[in-house]
């Protein structure tokens, strides 16, 4: 069984296709890169039947604040705080309070900040949702970023491996620190899926439907094809926030990825495990 075989069976889709649309639709997350929170509040009420979570990151929240995390939240949606918090343990940690108790479904630090700091971080948010009884975010790590080259990974951080040997040990320390998952890109997907096994989640950005322009993120797949390789949640932005009709481009961008995965899916299964799941 192939490593998207691995993430569906067990966790993504259902037992049947007639499920496909609703699965598929809780793994797509819009970046909500824009630049006012009444565009970004719209965007969320009318993307909604599309869309399962949205992507609050520097620009809108340094614009709106929390406020616009709380309003999303209001309104049904969920939320990514895409901080990507690089810090001292203590500072990061204190940081992480506050996403705990504005209630968002996942957040983000980079790796890069060690260990020491991943730990700290869940250690301390473990308990204190325990404690608070509020929600326990998915905590994940950041590796590379999805604009940046193996060569410039080597020539402006002196980082003497390559791009996937980087993020690989990257993804390990998240994991080996507890973390839920990481964010990389879907060229990665599958040998992390054999670093950290098929629990550890996999968020993909730097997706762009196969009807959209490439833009400044130069490691790119559709969105089907990330699924297909094991992403759990994919990040689209721009696409969908630009377009024309944004509600006609995620429903065509939710199309895309049922259609395309659910073939996918099948000829990436073995006749077992198609037999299984065609007998539910």
């Amino acid at each position: 069984m192939g490593y998207y075989s691995v993430a569906l069976t067990g966790r993504v889709i259902g037992s049947r296709c007639a499920d496909h649309e609703d699965m598929m639709k809780n793994k797509v997350c819009i970046a909500l890169d824009v630049d006012s929170p009444e565009k970004a509040l719209d965007l969320a009420r009318r993307l909604t039947p599309w869309v399962g979570v949205f992507k609050v990151g520097f620009q809108l929240f340094t614009r709106a604040g929390p406020d616009i995390v709380r309003a999303i939240i209001r309104e049904g949606g969920e939320v990514f705080l895409d901080l990507k918090y690089h810090d001292i343990p203590n500072t990061v940690v204190s940081a992480a309070r506050e996403a705990l108790g504005l209630g968002v479904r996942m957040f983000n630090v980079h790796c890069s900040g060690g260990s020491r700091m991943m730990r700290a971080l869940v250690e301390t948010l473990t308990r204190e949702a325990r404690e608070t009884g509020k929600p326990m975010p998915l905590l994940l790590g950041v590796t590379v970023l999805t604009s940046f080259t193996e060569g410039e990974l080597q020539s402006d951080l002196l980082i003497p491996l390559s791009l996937e040997d980087y993020v690989v040990h990257l993804a390990k320390l998240a994991r080996e620190a507890g973390m839920g998952g990481v964010v990389c890109s879907a060229e990665e997907i599958e040998p992390i899926r054999r670093a950290c096994g098929p629990d550890f989640v996999l968020v993909t950005p730097g997706i762009r439907p196969a009807w959209a322009a490439r833009g400044d993120q130069r490691r790119v797949v559709t969105p089907a094809d990330a699924l297909c390789r094991g992403a759990d949640y994919i990040v689209v932005g721009r696409p969908i926030t630009e377009a024309k009709d944004p509600e006609e481009a995620a429903r065509r961008l939710l199309l895309e990825i049922t259609s395309g995965t659910c073939e996918g899916w099948r000829e990436g299964m073995s006749r077992t495990d198609q037999e299984s799941v065609r007998r539910g």
